[in-house]
């Protein structure tokens, strides 16, 4: 079977909603959090689950799944090793973007926008509320770093894990959190005939406004 057969096989229509500009809310944080709120309940795995996408300061892009920690009008919250592949992007350019994908709901939801890191006490709360196991994963590792093998990793994990023993565990200060500041965010509704839904909004002044996209 040749791949075009096997694309055929996969191909659906979507026709689950619509999307139009009357039954948006008029801030695209509300809107987001009646959508994420319906995801929560319909998706059987993580709907926090998000591709985040950065590039290098010479624009070379790269992109991963992290998962959304926090959100309000503030914008968008990760945490990650800040010595990570997008940490040192996110360094020398600002710059990055967020998608979420709930296929049961076919829908799409795109942030675009600045991102920063956020402040070390609010870091230092949610390493706290982590899982022991997390915490101790999080200093040991060196994300995005050459390793060896598996061995190294579970033997650099079990030498930490033996030396602090029972003792806290402080946030390292190579692991934080980031925010994405949105500056346009765009809904999708997946629709039949490919003529998806698409509602788009843009910063503007004090205020957000609407415009509907082409599929």
């Amino acid at each position: 079977m040749g791949t075009d057969e096997i694309f055929k096989g996969v191909r659906k229509e979507y026709e689950k909603g619509s999307l139009d500009e009357g039954s948006v809310d008029v801030c695209p944080f509300t809107q987001f959090r009646l959508w994420f709120e319906v995801a929560s309940q319909s998706e059987p795995q993580e709907p926090n689950a998000c591709a985040l996408a950065t590039a290098s300061r010479e624009g070379h892009p790269s992109v991963r799944m992290v998962l959304l920690k926090a959100f309000d009008e503030a914008g968008f919250v990760f945490f990650s090793n800040y010595g990570s592949q997008k940490g040192n992007q996110l360094a020398a350019n600002p710059h990055a973007a967020l998608l979420f994908y709930w296929p049961t709901l076919e829908r799409q939801v795109r942030i675009e926008g600045r991102c920063e890191q956020i402040q070390a006490n609010d870091s230092d709360s949610y390493f706290l509320s982590r899982p022991r196991n997390a915490q101790l994963g999080a200093v040991v590792s060196k994300q995005s770093q050459v390793v060896s093998d598996r061995g190294a990793i579970d033997e650099s994990y079990r030498l930490l894990a033996k030396e602090v023993g029972d003792s806290p565990i402080k946030r390292p200060e190579h692991w934080g959190g980031y925010r994405v500041v949105p500056e346009r965010f765009e809904f999708w509704q997946g629709r039949e005939s490919r003529l998806h839904d698409r509602i788009r909004y843009v910063h503007s002044g004090n205020g957000w406004r609407t415009e509907r996209l082409w599929p």
